[in-house]
């Protein structure tokens, strides 16, 4: 079997399973719903594909998915060079996300957390801090979860042990949890 013909039937078998997130997608969707409806903002982290991924979903809120419609906060914190670097040589590279969710966030916002592995520790800081300032949270895993199962109050587990594969489900997810959120929000 070709390497296309072998990663299109890994993808098929991949995106078959996410039917069993049906659940928890719908839950993310009422948090995220909830959080922008009520004026409050999303604080979306990950690393490397993962920060991309998130910088695309905080995009979807920030300017819009299909309709126009009114701009929503939604700040990917893997984009700030300076204050990514700054926090990472003061402090260290496990305190990024943490430190801009202690600064950022307020009552009523949503920390989205984005990691293949769950294992990534500075994510795992993210959903600890999350939980520290008690605002809800949303975690995209793969494999098993990771170290950072359980820490979030959804999670998104796409069970692949290969981390294209799981990208490709989170940018789904994603993609599908903005369908089902945006017809609900303000035109204007």
């Amino acid at each position: 079997m070709s390497i296309l013909l072998h990663a299109i039937n890994s993808a098929v078998t991949t995106f078959q399973s996410l039917a069993e997130l049906e659940k928890p997608l719908s839950r993310a969707a009422q948090v995220v719903e909830q959080c922008l409806r009520g004026n409050h903002k999303l604080l979306v982290c990950g690393n490397g594909g993962s920060a991309a991924d998130g910088a695309d979903f905080s995009t979807e809120f920030a300017c819009r998915f299909v309709a126009d419609r009114r701009p929503y906060p939604a700040i990917n914190l893997a984009t700030g060079g300076s204050l990514l670097t700054a926090i990472g040589n003061d402090y260290s590279f496990d305190e990024v996300f943490s430190r801009q969710i202690w600064g950022l966030a307020n009552a009523g916002d949503v920390v989205v957390a984005v990691s293949t592995s769950g294992n990534s520790k500075n994510i795992i800081r993210a959903l600890e801090e999350a939980r520290r300032k008690k605002l809800a949270s949303i975690a995209f895993l793969g494999r098993d979860g990771g170290a950072s199962k359980g820490l979030a109050q959804v999670e998104l587990i796409v069970p692949h042990h290969t981390t294209a594969r799981i990208q490709e489900a989170h940018k789904f997810l994603f993609h599908v949890l903005c369908e089902m959120i945006e017809g609900n929000l303000e035109r204007e």
